[in-house]
């Protein structure tokens, strides 16, 4: 059920960016039983890293502070719509309620016109294209090669926990 508290601390996340270099203006939060157990802001820049979006920010820290990567159970209040990387994390850790402020047709305009030295552009519709997709038909080039080693290796990991 959705509480505004919760996406006022996204929103406040969000506006933390405002003076933080490295940083960009996406907050979210994790909430279970009707407290925040993750809390994340994109750093993407301050990070080197593109996939620190504020939600897998959130989520790495709801399930470093649950113990767990099972987030069954949790919603994620967020200050814009997340991307398909941020879709694929929250159901890995299965979240299931997701509540956003701005949407990604809002922000879109804000963001397009920034100098690439300002933000890396990330084509939305293009990553959801990709990621719903076999690998065979992505526009990234792929091959396949050592198949059979790495078969063994999920196999020899997979089989004692079998029982």
């Amino acid at each position: 059920m959705y509480q505004e508290k919760f996406m006022r601390r996204a929103l406040e996340l969000s506006a933390s960016a405002l003076g933080r270099p490295g940083t960009e203006p996406f907050g979210a939060v994790i909430v279970r039983d009707g407290r925040i157990v993750g809390e994340g802001l994109n750093h993407s820049a301050a990070h080197f890293d593109p996939t620190s979006h504020g939600e897998t920010e959130a989520i790495r820290d709801a399930c470093r502070n649950l113990k767990t990567v099972d987030l069954r159970g949790c919603a994620l209040y967020t200050s814009c719509e997340p991307c398909a990387l941020c879709v694929a994390a929250m159901v890995i850790s299965g979240i299931g309620q997701m509540y956003y402020a701005a949407s990604l047709d809002q922000a879109g305009p804000i963001f397009d016109p920034l100098p690439l030295g300002e933000r890396f552009p990330i084509d939305c519709d293009q990553l959801r294209s990709e990621c719903g997709t076999t690998v065979e038909s992505r526009a990234l080039q792929a091959e396949q090669k050592l198949d059979a080693e790495a078969v063994a290796i999920l196999q020899a990991w997979a089989a004692p926990r079998l029982a």
